[in-house]
């Protein structure tokens, strides 16, 4: 008897191994996890370095900029600083500089960006993505009269980016302050 249950189970491990023995495929396992989603997507070709210039209401000048992902790329940190000569429009001159943070907000979905100027205004933004790149519209801005309103277009053209900004007077329409046209250094 003993020998019949052994010569048994000797052909059951055999039937078993047989078709991985035989070269078959293994036995389906479950599916690898999807890679993670990389938020910073539409994002990453405004990494790095930016050098241009500016011309509007301040005058003519150059524009410094750079973004980077920070604090294990929770983040996208924008620094720029804009100069302006002494000129006719802008007879002081003038040296503009600002940082931002832009966020993934999960509960709406949405990217906000945060910036802050030297002058002590602190602009929310909320991203809209387009075909070329993005618009960051005011949702609030601390400093300033109640009412007024803010705007950052950037757009991704080829060799550059072009970043327009705008500003609206309580009760009145965007007027252009600034537009900018840089190009890596």
């Amino acid at each position: 008897m003993t020998r019949i249950l052994s010569t048994l189970a000797a052909l059951v491990l055999l039937g078993l191994a047989g078709p991985a023995l035989a070269g078959d495929p293994p036995a389906a396992t479950p599916a690898a996890p999807s890679a993670p989603i990389d938020r910073w997507a539409p994002f990453r070709p405004l990494l790095g370095s930016w050098e241009g210039k500016s011309s509007g209401q301040p005058g003519n000048g150059s524009v410094r900029r750079e973004y980077r992902l920070v604090l294990g790329e929770k983040f996208l940190e924008v620094r720029n600083t804009s100069t302006y000569p002494p000129q006719e429009k802008n007879p002081k001159g003038e040296v503009h500089e600002d940082f931002g943070y832009i966020s993934y907000d999960k509960a709406r979905k949405a990217f906000v960006f945060r910036q802050f100027h030297g002058e002590g205004f602190v602009t929310t933004y909320l991203a809209e993505p387009t075909a070329s790149g993005f618009v960051f519209t005011s949702e609030a801005i601390e400093n300033i009269p109640a009412g007024f309103r803010a705007r950052e277009t950037y757009r991704l053209e080829a060799g550059g980016l072009i970043e327009t900004f705008e500003l609206a007077e309580p009760g009145a329409g965007f007027e252009t302050y600034s537009e900018s046209r840089l190009s890596r250094p």
